[in-house]
């Protein structure tokens, strides 16, 4: 099950773990980032400096600290140059790194924000696109695995267009069902 929602995922209290739109260092920034942090406390930053970084379209886990849920998720995500740096790949990455991270740690309950949508300049419905395909690919096959993956947005125009997305692989996995009906 997908689902979007429009709030502030430092406070989100019904998932096993939250995502940080992190920078290369793992050591704290803006938005997302810094939110984080400020809401983990001070134990993550000194958690996250024995891990030396992450590369972009990786993953690397932490523990929540004082965040409402068991661990943080960290990944990377592209900084956009219009497409021509492989931008779509590194993001889809991103979230299927964090996913595969969650399966591997017993995760069923999972919350993203718009990876990469903020300082980094990624177009919003280019970035809803790949997220919600590349999630919805990813729980056809670990459907056991991950029960449940939240986009936790920071307003109502991207809650909108993720819908949209999200409207349209739900409208394909009604056709196909369809069409193997027939």
């Amino acid at each position: 099950m997908i689902k979007t929602i429009v709030g502030d995922i430092t406070e989100i209290d019904y998932v096993d773990a939250i995502v940080n739109a992190a920078n290369p260092l793992l050591l704290g920034g803006g938005g997302v980032d810094g939110a984080i942090y400020k809401a983990a406390g001070p134990r993550l930053m000194e958690e996250c400096r024995t891990l030396n970084g992450c590369a972009v379209g990786q993953a690397k886990i932490t523990k929540a600290y004082n965040i409402p849920c068991k661990y943080i998720i960290h990944t990377v995500g592209p900084i956009w140059n219009c497409g021509r740096s492989n931008e779509s790949e590194h993001l889809a990455s991103c979230y299927r790194n964090s996913l595969e991270l969650a399966s591997e740690n017993q995760i069923h309950t999972i919350a993203f924000p718009a990876i990469s949508t903020g300082a980094y300049g990624y177009p919003v419905q280019e970035a809803a696109r790949i997220a919600v395909n590349t999630v919805h690919q990813f729980l056809k096959i670990h459907d056991r695995d991950i029960q449940c993956v939240l986009f936790v947005l920071l307003d109502m125009r991207t809650k909108c267009i993720f819908d949209i997305e999200l409207d349209k692989v739900n409208r394909e996995d009604i056709t196909n069902l369809q069409n193997k009906s027939i």
